[in-house]
């Protein structure tokens, strides 16, 4: 059979192809917009010019240590200057970055390093001293470049861990390096660890291709401008910062990093910077909008916030409204490198009441612009759901932001992509509308005598208590029902709510079997990224009988 005239001598070649990057993003910038600034960091600015020339210094460096393709680079940083360096600096030495979670244990940063096999690891002087702890613990024999980063903001190091400083390290190093676009654009470009509640932390695979595409998509999901100003909140270790290290060299944007997350240095930074945008958890949001009244003065109308994770309630987004922020929910999971979905609003949304608009924001949404499919599927059929609104299945994704695997395990690899579908673990429903809308995780639905509790929904109403800063719902072993909801509540400053009054307010929204038959308060466990660690909740909600309100 002849080829199809489409076929015949039209092949793929250099001059028609390129494989994607987001590489190509902060050269096009330093070559269009080399003057504007792309960095700022205490009393420290840097251009883009100046930045591009950092990132191939980085990247020239590592070659010349003997850095190559596929070898993996470690950092341990927060979000500073040579955070952002080393998302551009790594991958162009034809590296896999792999950015460390900074609020882990030295035994777990000790596995980390040594399955995924890294060959240099650069550390931040706050970190040192868990450094310091970990690199006894590795047990892979092989040597290990330790690079030591000098911060003003920071202030002088209480230990190093380092054979040089990382200024001297890309000192040596070429600005004018010609780093090579990845043969593949399948090639890695990123690793990122799960933050695993059983066992040791799966290690997520980033390709180049999906990384330029979800920060693309991140810029289409926002109409985000040339030139924004985007607030490091969201740490950059996790999902590579959601990709918008990429995002924000694609626009020519503006960096303003932030060591930590506080109120006062996010508000501060907004006024004096001119923040136009921030990605962060829902434990973000709500401390910006119980901070002080005079905290927020002189905030700009207009400011646009990413919130993924838990469904904001209804009270957060009367907060943020009322500071004039503009709200954007997407979900996602380390595996689809960050968000993945968005809850696109309408413009008829505005008119309605803040419940029910809360109520279609809260949704998880639909696919992202450059995301093949996102859909909720029964598990056992890999048919889709009904779009009824009440029919649960599993979220599960397909195509371009999905990750190339985990590392080093092909079983948990393919149980990921089971029937050409990645499986998120999260159970959901689909509306009429397309809209998806998390219902709970698999391993967080509560069975209380045969009928599904969602936890999600006993924490939507708890949200709605004036007194309740943050809430979570686990199972309760429970002798005749097997398991009830037990909420686990952390209150207000100065607040004086009882158990007793939790309840009560419960049972006005819930029908009698979804109200927590225990309620404790106090402050919730959290993640470094603001997510309530449930399985940490789960542990005490099992082991304690003293908790019955």
């Amino acid at each position: 059979m002849s080829a199809s005239i489409f076929e015949q001598n039209l092949s793929q070649n250099e001059a028609n192809h390129a494989p994607l990057t987001p590489l190509s993003f902060i050269e096009r910038t330093a070559q269009v917009y080399p003057d504007r600034l792309a960095i700022v960091y205490g009393d420290e600015r840097r251009t883009w010019g100046e930045t591009y020339a950092r990132c191939r210094q980085l990247a020239s460096s590592l070659a010349k240590a003997g850095v190559g393709k596929n070898d993996t680079v470690a950092v341990m940083l927060p979000n500073t200057p040579p955070m952002v360096e080393a998302h551009f600096g790594v991958p162009m030495a034809g590296a896999v970055l792999n950015t460390l979670n900074t609020r882990l244990d030295p035994e777990t940063i000790a596995f980390m390093l040594d399955h995924g096999e890294a060959k240099v690891l650069i550390v931040d002087p706050e970190f040192a001293p868990i450094v310091a702890k970990a690199l006894p613990l590795r047990k892979l024999d092989r040597p290990l470049l330790v690079i030591d980063v000098i911060d003003a903001v920071y202030g002088p190091a209480a230990q190093t861990v380092g054979a040089q400083t990382y200024e001297d390290f890309i000192a040596g190093g070429d600005a004018e390096f010609v780093w090579q676009w990845p043969g593949d654009e399948w090639d890695a470009i990123a690793l990122n660890y799960t933050s695993g509640t059983t066992g040791n932390p799966k290690g997520v695979v980033y390709h180049h291709r999906g990384a330029a595409i979800n920060a693309i998509s991140n810029v289409l999901e926002w109409d985000m401008p040339k030139h924004s100003v985007y607030l490091w909140t969201l740490p950059m270790f996790h999902c590579n910062g959601w990709c918008f290290p990429w995002t924000v060299a694609a626009r020519a944007g503006v960096n303003v990093c932030l060591r930590r997350v506080e109120a006062q240095a996010i508000f501060d930074a907004i006024r004096n910077h001119g923040v136009t945008h921030y990605c962060g958890a829902p434990i973000v949001q709500s401390l910006l909008v119980n901070a002080p009244a005079a905290m927020k003065e002189g905030i700009p109308v207009g400011v646009k916030a990413m919130v993924a994770g838990a469904a904001p309630p209804a009270s957060m987004i009367e907060g943020m409204e009322g500071m004039g922020f503009d709200i954007t929910h997407v979900y996602g999971l380390t595996e689809t490198y960050g968000p993945a979905t968005v809850c696109a609003k309408h413009a008829a949304w505005d008119d309605m009441d803040i419940g029910e608009r809360a109520r279609l924001n809260a949704r998880q949404g639909v696919r992202y612009h450059l995301q093949r499919s996102a859909a909720v599927l029964d598990p056992e059929t890999m048919e889709p759901v009904p779009h009824d609104g009440e029919t649960m299945g599993e979220i599960m994704f397909q195509g371009n932001i999905a990750m190339k695997g985990y590392l080093k395990n092909p079983k948990a690899t393919d149980e990921a992509f089971r029937g050409g579908w990645f499986h998120s673990g999260d159970l959901a429903v689909q509306y009429p509308d397309g809209y998806i809308k998390i219902k709970d995780r698999s391993k967080d639905i509560i069975i209380s005598g045969g009928e599904n509790i969602s936890s999600i929904e006993v924490e939507d109403v708890l949200y709605r208590h004036p007194d309740v800063l943050a809430a979570a719902v686990v199972a309760k072993p429970d002798e005749k029902w097997g398991e009830t909801p037990c909420a686990f509540v952390e209150l207000k400053a100065g607040a004086h709510t009882t158990p007793e009054d939790i309840v009560a307010h419960c049972k006005k929204h819930l029908a009698g079997y979804k109200v927590p038959r225990a309620v404790v308060f106090g402050e919730l466990p959290k993640t470094s990224t603001g997510k309530i660690q449930k399985f940490e909740l789960r542990k005490q909600a099992g082991s304690s009988s003293a908790i019955e309100s």
